[in-house]
């Protein structure tokens, strides 16, 4: 197939009749103002192009090599045709000259690419990056000869320390797995990485998986931006919360504490906002690219579900732990024993004594044990003739009536019925020994 450059000079050498010469006379026999308009239109298009192709061709470093391009560079413009065919052939030119030097910029970007990669690789000196770097410019075929020998210079430093070369690989791909987000399986999965047979092709191997993963980063660089900042905001999220729940968050902390909490609302707000916006952005990524977005070997929204749900867990667990704490550091009391059951008119003031050497006592409380005391009521009129007194000074009678030296046990038992009498009592204890 003929190159296009090719097709064009034999459609221009076809063209080539009406020069600009030609169209002058034809201007001036005429007197045309449409023809003028339309010549002086046309030499302005041509002077640019011409201008356009002598750069491409001078960026290039290559010279005219076709009639039109020989043309196009030409300083006698008198020679040259000015119909519109020539001028679209003109700018056939100039694009297919663009296309040449586009394609050899692209050359000349992938070796310089390569050439710095293995600067890096090699730890070349400073000062011999530097005579590259700063060069004066050349034109793109020569700049592309230059890096092309220095290419291979580095290919035969590289055969000396493979192994080296391909230790720094693994720096690089361990940076892009967690930059990735890679789990431990995904990363097993590239079995080169763990191979000591330091050869050309392990190196080539690893300089292919170095390539997929920088092509995947970038490919989804923005969404994994986000998953860190979810990630990293997650973190500070937990630090607040615990804090929230620690016991000692009352003392010393002066204006601390409502920080804090502000913070943590706001962290919980964020949260929330990247959650829904990853949510749609995954989901369109994977129907877009055909394949799951995973996040340490599994789906992002799952990871996330499972990390609410989890701390959620974990509250429960603290709060569940603090509850026992709170009891058994509760200080002991002695339990309050309840008044044996009494009537409403009071309290028997006290069981009978048992005496020493008195077996009247003993037989008569045998006796009467098995019959049920009878409780005396006071009427209402009693009632209002009972002097009313307080508790103390009840308790004073009482003192000073067992205070004096005992006597015989008829006394006693005499002292006993009369004080029972007077506060309209009945002392089942004295009734039964009565």
């Amino acid at each position: 197939m003929a190159e296009p450059g090719a097709c064009m000079e034999a459609y221009y050498n076809q063209l080539k009749r009406n020069t600009l010469k030609d169209l002058l006379e034809v201007r001036r026999g005429s007197g045309s103002n449409k023809i003028k308009r339309c010549i002086k239109k046309r030499t302005l298009i041509f002077s640019t192009l011409r201008a356009d192709i002598r750069i491409c061709l001078s960026e290039m470093g290559r010279q005219p090599l076709s009639g039109l391009e020989q043309d196009a560079v030409s300083v006698d413009e008198e020679n040259l045709s000015l119909t519109s065919e020539n001028m679209k052939a003109l700018q056939f030119l100039k694009d297919h000259l663009k296309q040449k030097k586009d394609s050899l910029l692209s050359t000349l970007n992938i070796l310089k690419e390569k050439v710095q990669v293995l600067w890096s690789r090699l730890q070349v000196p400073q000062e011999d990056l530097e005579a590259y770097l700063n060069m004066p410019p050349y034109p793109l075929s020569a700049s592309i000869k230059k890096w092309e020998t220095e290419l291979a210079r580095l290919d035969e430093l590289k055969k000396a320390s493979i192994k080296d070369i391909i230790l720094k690989i693994r720096e690089e791909l361990a940076m892009y797995w967690d930059k990735c987000f890679y789990s431990a399986e995904q990363r097993n999965a590239f079995s080169p990485y763990f191979s000591d047979d330091f050869t050309e092709e392990l190196l080539s191997e690893h300089d292919e998986e170095l390539v997929r993963l920088k092509h995947q980063y970038e490919k989804c660089k923005d969404m994994l931006d986000a998953v860190n900042k979810w990630e990293s905001s997650w973190e500070q999220f937990l630090v607040l919360e615990k804090k929230a729940t620690d016991p000692n968050r009352f003392s010393n902390r002066g204006g601390s504490l409502l920080k804090e909490e502000k913070e943590r609302m706001k962290l919980q707000k964020l949260l929330s906002k990247l959650e829904e916006e990853l949510k749609s952005w995954i989901g369109s990524w994977e129907a877009e690219q055909g394949c799951p977005f995973l996040f340490k070997g599994r789906k992002f929204m799952d990871y996330v579900a499972d990390q609410w749900e989890n701390h959620k867990l974990q509250k429960d667990r603290e709060k569940q732990v603090r509850n026992p704490k709170k009891e058994d550091n509760m200080p002991f009391k002695t339990p309050v024993k309840r008044p044996a059951l009494s009537c409403s008119q009071g309290t028997p003031l006290n069981k009978t004594r048992k005496l020493t050497g008195t077996s009247t006592l003993a037989s008569t409380k045998t006796t009467a044990s098995t019959k049920t005391p009878l409780p005396t009521i006071k009427t209402p009129s009693k009632a209002r003739e009972t002097p009313v007194g307080t508790p103390l000074q009840d308790s004073n009678k009482q003192t000073s009536m067992f205070s004096t030296h005992p006597g015989t046990y008829s006394e006693f038992k005499e002292a006993i019925t009369k004080k029972s009498s007077k506060d309209s009592v009945f002392n089942s204890t004295v009734n039964e020994n009565l």
